[in-house]
């Protein structure tokens, strides 16, 4: 999503409001605006997500909030969606927690979204290299982890072998290697290995000489699938949701359980949130805040809700508070040394 286009929407809906002009409505915002997260390339989002903006509007309109539509918009990195927000040209975001910390002078959490849990919860990285790869289960998980992925490469190779005899990588030998990362705002793709790597050898992902920021998680495991990337920053279940797609998509030249492995995993992290602006006029409204809070949780509960849901990863909504996500601001602040 482009600041003009967010721009554009923002002028399109002012220009609206003022139409009418005298009646007691009359400027009252009538669309919102929601933006999503590269959790996966645009246009898969964009495809998947097509029902949720029906759904959304549906139910708030139900809850007597007078919108004529809603338009859901991809944004190009997890920090453009939350300056989206800040700068109030979008209503709503779906954002990780870690990007919700950086900007919460700028915005609110409104829920937090619920996971289906994997079958691998562990920080020791042999546990996920054994002969049982991780699985989705049928519970829910308030949080999931990040995971340092390593893929078909000779160097990738090489370091998997070592961690999975027990041994422990020098931060020469990750530093010899080629990585992909998300934005600094992305809490699996960036915040928490940047943290772990610091716990472990006093240094950062921006340390590293040879760091590219990818576009999307789809990009930085094609990345890793044709050899251009040695390890991948990533959530927990990223070879799980790349499994179908890593021989016909992304470059793979045998199955992903062969061909990638893990050698380092990060604490948990909360779930993504959906957060709203606080210079949007639309979201000035507790009552809006509220239906669009309810529209989330109930359009969870359905199956055509999760149906819709099912491209981001997310399996419902639960309300949350601020303070809730005291951690994260933590892990930020330590960051920030």
């Amino acid at each position: 999503m482009q600041k003009r286009t967010l721009l554009a929407y923002a002028v399109a809906s002012g220009a609206a409001a003022l139409v009418g002009c005298g009646r007691k409505d009359a400027d009252a915002p009538k669309v919102l605006r929601i933006a999503i997260s590269p959790y996966q390339d645009a246009e898969t989002i964009r495809t998947g997500t097509r029902a949720l903006a029906g759904m959304i509007l549906e139910r708030m309109r139900a809850a007597g909030i007078a919108l004529e539509r809603v338009e859901i918009s991809v944004g190009t990195s997890y920090s453009a969606v939350a300056e989206a927000l800040a700068a109030g040209s979008a209503d709503a975001g779906f954002i990780s927690a870690s990007t919700y910390v950086l900007f919460d002078r700028e915005i609110d959490v409104l829920v937090s979204a619920l996971r289906k849990a994997i079958s691998i919860d562990s920080t020791d990285p042999r546990d996920w290299n054994g002969p049982q790869h991780e699985r989705y289960t049928d519970g829910l998980a308030t949080h999931y982890r990040s995971v340092l992925v390593t893929g078909p490469s000779p160097a990738g190779r090489a370091l998997l072998a070592r961690v999975k005899a027990g041994g422990t990588p020098s931060w020469e030998e990750l530093s010899a290697l080629s990585w992909s990362v998300m934005s600094p705002a992305s809490a699996s793709g960036y915040l928490f290995p940047s943290l772990w790597l610091k716990a472990r050898y006093g240094k950062q992902l921006s340390d590293l000489p040879r760091l590219s920021q990818a576009d999307s998680y789809t990009t930085s495991m094609a990345r890793l699938a044709s050899g251009q990337a040695d390890i991948a920053a990533a959530y927990a279940h990223i070879r799980i949701n790349s499994e179908a797609k890593w021989q016909t998509r992304l470059g793979g030249t045998a199955p992903i359980w062969e061909q990638t492995g893990i050698i380092g995993v990060t604490d948990p992290i909360f779930n993504d949130t959906v957060s709203v602006s606080r210079r949007s006029p639309l979201m000035k409204s507790e009552k809006v805040r509220e239906a669009l809070a309810d529209a989330l949780i109930e359009t969870g509960k359905t199956k055509e809700g999760l149906a819709a849901l099912k491209i981001i990863g997310h399996k419902g909504y639960a309300r949350v508070k601020a303070s809730d996500y005291d951690p994260e601001r933590r892990v930020r602040d330590a960051m920030r040394k």
